[in-house]
């Protein structure tokens, strides 16, 4: 298959020993893993990002942005149903599960990562490290009072970082109750929403960071577990930095 008709998925690449440092990029590689379609990815795509983030996907002449829709537009084009084998109930529950991670979970993760010193000096400081050295201090910081501004404004933000942590918890619990003893989250294979479990998991898990939500991640065997199995299954080569 030529690259012309081959599905081009925009990233950042793999990074902190994840396949990618957003979980919503990883969400989306994992969704095109499981269609089966031929891909490729490409980490120079940032500037051209239509609604100015990834992940986006090129297919074809149409140019989908955002996780979400990547799913929709790949069970619409190519005719597949992530969620196949699945009942109303299951189905209605994993839309649940991806909201819970995606517009929750989320928030207590950016906070932890950015506006912690010691992670935001380990992980998201990296981001910047192709800048001339005399402006990173100042981006630096304007990046983050800007990610403490969204904080703030989707409501996570006027949470002290113990009140965040405790809202975070909750849904790891959530989590991983949901998923039980099972190998995926509805039975045996994986679904869609295991694509956006096993994103936000692999984050939680990265050894790079300190704090409450890896803590609290670690403490459940069963997600550990789920983890190692799903990067066994899609990632099996070592990612960058990975440990």
């Amino acid at each position: 298959m030529s690259e012309a008709t081959m599905i081009t998925l925009h990233t950042f690449g793999p990074m902190f020993g994840l396949p990618d440092p957003s979980p919503f990029v990883v969400k989306a590689e994992m969704l095109l893993k499981l269609s089966g379609l031929a891909y490729r990815t490409d980490t120079t795509g940032f500037r051209r990002a239509p609604k100015g983030k990834l992940p986006y996907i090129e297919d074809a002449g149409s140019i989908v942005a955002d996780s979400t829709f990547i799913r929709w537009h790949l069970e619409s084009r190519h005719g597949i149903d992530f969620d196949r084998g699945l009942s109303a109930a299951e189905r209605a529950a994993g839309w649940a599960v991806e909201k819970m991670l995606e517009e929750h979970l989320y928030w207590a993760a950016l906070r932890e990562r950015w506006l912690d010193d010691a992670n935001f000096a380990r992980g998201p400081a990296r981001f910047f490290g192709t800048l001339p050295a005399p402006l990173r201090p100042v981006i630096k910081a304007v990046a983050r009072r800007r990610v403490a501004a969204r904080l703030r404004a989707q409501g996570f933000g006027r949470h002290s970082a113990a009140e965040i942590e405790r809202l975070g918890t909750a849904s790891i619990q959530a989590l991983a109750d949901l998923l039980g003893n099972k190998p995926c989250l509805f039975g045996a294979e994986p679904c869609g929403a295991d694509a956006t479990a096993f994103a936000f998991v692999s984050g939680l898990l990265c050894p790079v960071f300190e704090g409450g939500l890896r803590r609290a991640a670690e403490a459940h065997a069963n997600l550990t577990a789920y983890e190692a199995r799903l990067r066994a299954r899609f990632w099996p080569e070592p990612a960058e930095g990975r440990g």
